[in-house]
């Protein structure tokens, strides 16, 4: 065999190999792409057993018409915003009162401050007929949800139990395993998750007013929120039984919620903490085990 067919043999060989890397690299490519039309954003009620997406940023689209149970503290924590800035976005003040139907806006459109009046009909109305008289009291529907607690709140009356603070004055909110931890790179949890048992006691990591105490987020389950401070926000998720109501004061270690398994897969307490509206990874603020 001459030598000019011994290096013809060798090239051939070397760009097979190249072909066959650039092939493998382009199959790992098309696997790791994105689906069309950006990241998606699932709420945790659509991931059984599994944590959410994360919307690591407030959302900056659209609007969002006030339901009955609503605050401005649920509305903000739902959508990624701190309730000052969802407020100062919308006109609102001090006692920052929202009212079902109201929308609330994420964009940068104008907000109404006045409801919609339908207009007048054009013919004259017909005459009333007079009201005969009832022995049946008339009670008419509250149209206006407090978006925060009333200045005069009060403090909680569930036990309290003395417990170990960190140096920026968090404490554990039950004993369990760490079974999910927080992840920072927008796909995954949003706080962490703790193995316990069904009833077990659920405590206020530190002091501060609750805001939302409800069911109506979905995939959080039976939900406990506590306003810490103008920055900081705390959640309690999937309990079986809430035991504090909006309004109320609690201490750290005050018992909040039992622990149970709404909205979740499993027995197990997720808990949030937020730093102006964004999740924080709750086991830097928490003492050390």
């Amino acid at each position: 065999m001459s030598r000019t067919t011994v290096y013809a043999l060798i090239f051939k060989a070397v760009d097979l190999r190249l072909l066959a890397s650039l092939l493998g690299t382009l199959l790992l490519v098309g696997c790791a792409s994105s689906p069309p039309g950006g990241v998606q954003v699932v709420e945790r009620g659509q991931h059984q057993g599994r944590a959410p997406l994360i919307q690591r940023q407030p959302v900056r689209t659209g609007h969002y018409v006030v339901q009955r149970g609503d605050t401005l503290y649920s509305i903000a924590f739902r959508f990624g915003w701190d309730w000052k800035a969802l407020a100062a976005h919308n006109g609102l003040r001090d006692p920052y009162l929202i009212r079902v139907g109201q929308v609330i806006r994420f964009d940068n459109r104008s907000v109404s401050s006045s409801p919609v009046v339908a207009s007048a009909p054009r013919s004259p109305a017909p005459p009333i007929p007079p009201v005969q008289p009832t022995s049946q009291p008339v009670v008419t529907a509250p149209v206006v949800s407090a978006a925060k607690p009333p200045a005069a709140s009060t403090p909680a009356t569930t036990p309290v139990t003395p417990v170990t603070r960190s140096a920026t004055g968090w404490a554990w909110p039950t004993q369990g395993a760490v079974i999910s931890k927080f992840s920072s790179n927008g796909s995954l949890n949003k706080g962490v998750d703790i193995a316990g048992e069904l009833g077990q006691p659920v405590l206020a990591a530190s002091d501060g007013s609750v805001v939302y105490a409800g069911s109506g987020l979905r995939g959080y389950g039976e939900l406990v929120i506590i306003k810490h401070s103008d920055t900081y926000v705390s959640a309690y998720g999937h309990n079986r039984r809430l035991l504090v109501r909006e309004g109320q004061q609690v201490k750290a270690g005050q018992r909040i919620a039992e622990m149970g398994s709404t909205g979740a897969d499993r027995v197990k307490l997720h808990f949030e903490i937020r730093r102006q509206g964004k999740p924080v990874d709750p086991l830097q603020y928490l003492p050390k085990r």
